[in-house]
């Protein structure tokens, strides 16, 4: 003991310190250098290395979550993450963690399809992301995720996708907010007929509240009146919880010292309103659940559901994600069909007469007609080439493996990945590689540039275009969300027959990406609708 104490004796903070950082130091080099025997085992090599100044990559954290918040991610991905412009991988280092970055659509391919296997969410992607998401479809691997997906596939049939009623209903006040330029104060607000004609308005704003009233009725079988109400707390809870998440993802590691009660607050009154609905579900007894969902009442998913499963975290689970999923996506898709719309006349004007040839200017749309109309297809399809709604994804090395290409000093070999390395890839900046593309021709418009008519003459390699995710994860209700938007857009376009853009000098026909999980316009849309006299 005396040897002891007089060794603790002469310790001070300084030393104590000094053993610390040496040891920190030592395990560091150790664990890099059994990282590098790894990848060396591996075959492959090490794909461009992005520059970093800062310990620990901080500015490469730092750089993600201001560009986020300044609403320039394109801009900071293209000239961080693949600033050579030849080589669209390479590789980060982040609080000691190797990161691939990659918008190759062969790495693509391979992460979401032909090596299956060996990529997932992973335990990180749960953790970022089980406070809002819990265990859904979106946070899961293997049988939990396997699972999820054959509880809610069922609910996306083509019976369910083709009911179009709960659609027109929500169209109703749709029109009535547009007329009143602006979200209506109570059901009941008087709104002159056709007051929208030539006034400009933010119309972002209101598909983002249609869509969530169409999604929580479709969900819940009560929709939560955001177009009825100036202020709504589910909205502005859910819109805000968002917003926190996104940053919680862009700060990686460090994500534990950013300030969390907004989004604990927001989170907590999300809760609250859908468990509302789940509880009220679970207090039927079988036989009446059961026939509620073969009656004639009308079709709700949380109903469904609860006939597979009575577990009501699984329930809110599932429910939240879909809700995330079929609100935002589409309604963010839908703002940039207007953003850019507005700014193409001749499209509209094309659009349009395709409107009125199949479907009239009087009678609302059926699934078949909507169906059955390219060039309303091919807007659609433009858009989610330019703004896919999902602009940045990741994915998780399952097991220690291999990348196809970006690896070696020229980029053509391999990339040895080694198990739980973050894959990153960019949809965003993948879908806008001009050498993906024909050259600019008569024919063919510049990749940066809204065209509908490239679509008739040219179709993309398979996984050059995935604005709907692909291999087995392909999004369930895609569908769903192009039959939603579609019908939106034959009915706004049978009763206006010209939109005009009102953005002005705000952005310069360059709009700022808002990446808040999904890709919106940064600085809503605001525009003016005509009203047709023919």
């Amino acid at each position: 003991m005396g040897l002891i104490e007089t060794v603790l004796d002469h310790l001070t903070v300084k030393s104590v310190a000094l053993l610390v950082v040496g040891f920190l130091v030592v395990k560091f080099l150790v664990n890099r250098l059994i990282e590098h025997v790894r990848l060396r085992r591996l075959p492959g090599g090490r794909a461009r290395k992005v520059p970093s100044w800062a310990p620990f990559g901080l500015d490469l954290v730092k750089g993600a979550v201001e560009s986020t918040l300044a609403q320039n991610n394109l801009d900071y991905w293209r000239n961080v993450y693949f600033k050579d412009g030849t080589r669209w991988t390479g590789e980060v280092r982040v609080l000691n963690q190797r990161i691939v970055m990659t918008a190759d659509p062969e790495n693509i391919k391979a992460i979401l399809a032909l090596q299956f296997s060996d990529f997932g969410k992973g335990e990180p992607f749960h953790d970022e992301w089980k406070d809002f998401l819990g265990d859904s479809i979106f946070t899961t691997d293997g049988p939990q995720w396997h699972a999820s997906r054959q509880l809610i596939r069922p609910q996306f049939t083509k019976d369910r996708v083709s009911d179009l009623e709960c659609f027109e209903s929500h169209m109703q006040t749709l029109f009535r907010a547009m007329d009143n330029l602006g979200p209506l104060d109570g059901e009941h607000q008087k709104v002159t007929p056709g007051n929208a004609h030539g006034k400009v308005q933010d119309i972002s704003e209101l598909f983002f509240r249609y869509t969530l009233d169409v999604t929580t009725e479709f969900l819940l079988g009560k929709d939560t009146k955001s177009l009825c109400s100036i202020r709504n707390d589910f909205a502005d809870s859910f819109n805000e919880v968002q917003r926190m998440q996104n940053i919680i993802v862009r700060a990686s590691k460090a994500r534990r010292w950013i300030p969390k009660s907004s989004f604990w607050n927001g989170l907590d009154l999300c809760n609250k309103f859908i468990n509302f609905y789940i509880d009220r579900v679970l207090k039927l007894s079988p036989a009446e659940l059961e026939s509620h969902n073969k009656g004639e009442r009308g079709y709700t998913f949380v109903h469904a559901l609860a006939g597979f499963t009575r577990d009501p975290k699984v329930l809110r689970d599932q429910i939240i994600a879909v809700l995330l999923a079929g609100r935002d996506t589409t309604a963010s898709t839908l703002s940039w069909t207007l953003y850019e719309l507005s700014r193409t006349p001749h499209a509209v004007a094309k659009l349009r007469q395709e409107i009125l040839s199949t479907v009239g200017r009087d009678r609302t749309p059926t699934y078949e007609h909507l169906k059955n109309m390219p060039y309303l297809k091919a807007i659609l399809n433009e858009i989610l080439r330019l703004y896919p709604s999902v602009p940045f994804n990741v994915r998780l090395a399952l097991k220690d493996c291999t990348l196809p290409t970006g690896g070696g000093p020229d980029g053509t070999d391999p990339i040895a990945v080694l198990k739980n390395t973050p894959i990153g890839y960019s949809t965003l900046v993948m879908q806008r590689r001009a050498e993906l593309y024909p050259p600019v021709s008569d024919k063919f418009a510049d990749p940066e540039v809204f065209s509908p008519e490239r679509w008739s003459v040219w179709h993309p390699k398979p996984h050059d275009y995935i604005p709907f995710n692909a291999g087995p994860r392909i999004c369930i209700g895609q569908q769903f969300a192009l039959t939603e938007m579609s019908y939106v857009l034959v009915r706004m376009f049978q009763k206006y027959d010209r939109v005009e853009s009102h953005m002005g000098p705000v952005d310069g026909g360059k709009p700022m990406l808002k990446a808040d999980i999904v890709l919106s316009p940064g600085q809503g849309v605001k525009v003016a609708f005509f009203e047709a006299q023919d």
